[in-house]
């Protein structure tokens, strides 16, 4: 790691705001400054990263092709079998899930992007997709009086809320 000095000029009033907020905070100023650079850094990197999102001139014909059967499907079954006569299928992937091929599973896009969240299919078929692996999210959605009565546990694998400071 590189370490060394670095010289700012700052005006009077951001001066003035960073002081307070170390005196508030009990730290230096070197410490302030430090942290905001690294938020910043963290932020950018965030931003520069492009989610994998499927190009809308790709979805629009998937969306008028797949419509009718996401809507009319009563169930998972008979959703991965309407899908299937199009050569599609539903498969988990993280949180939700991703509309792929079948045979051979490639991923095509998220199902939301088509317009079908998997909270609102769970909703809809009043059950999780099977064999899906985020339990807590099912019971978040499906039984949210069950969680306001008994709230799961912190897990490890959920995300952590950073807050800047």
């Amino acid at each position: 790691m590189i370490g060394g000095d670095v010289k700012l000029r700052l005006d009077q009033p951001l001066l003035a705001d960073l002081h307070a907020l170390a005196d508030a905070e009990g730290c230096d100023l070197a410490s302030i400054m430090t942290r905001a650079l690294k938020a910043e850094i963290a932020r950018t990197r965030a931003r520069a990263r492009t989610p994998v999102r499927a190009e809308e001139r790709l979805l629009a014909p998937l969306r008028a092709l797949l419509a009718r059967d996401l809507a009319a499907a009563t169930g998972w079954e008979d959703l991965q079998m309407r899908l299937a006569v199009h050569g599609y299928r539903l498969r988990e992937a993280g949180g939700g899930l991703v509309l792929a091929t079948s045979p051979g599973g490639k991923r095509i896009c998220k199902a939301s992007e088509l317009g079908f969240a998997y909270s609102d299919l769970m909703r809809r078929f009043g059950r999780p997709f099977p064999g899906h692996s985020q339990h807590k999210l099912a019971a978040r959605i499906l039984d949210p009086m069950r969680v306001a009565r008994c709230p799961l546990p912190p897990d490890d694998d959920d995300f952590d809320l950073i807050e800047l400071f």
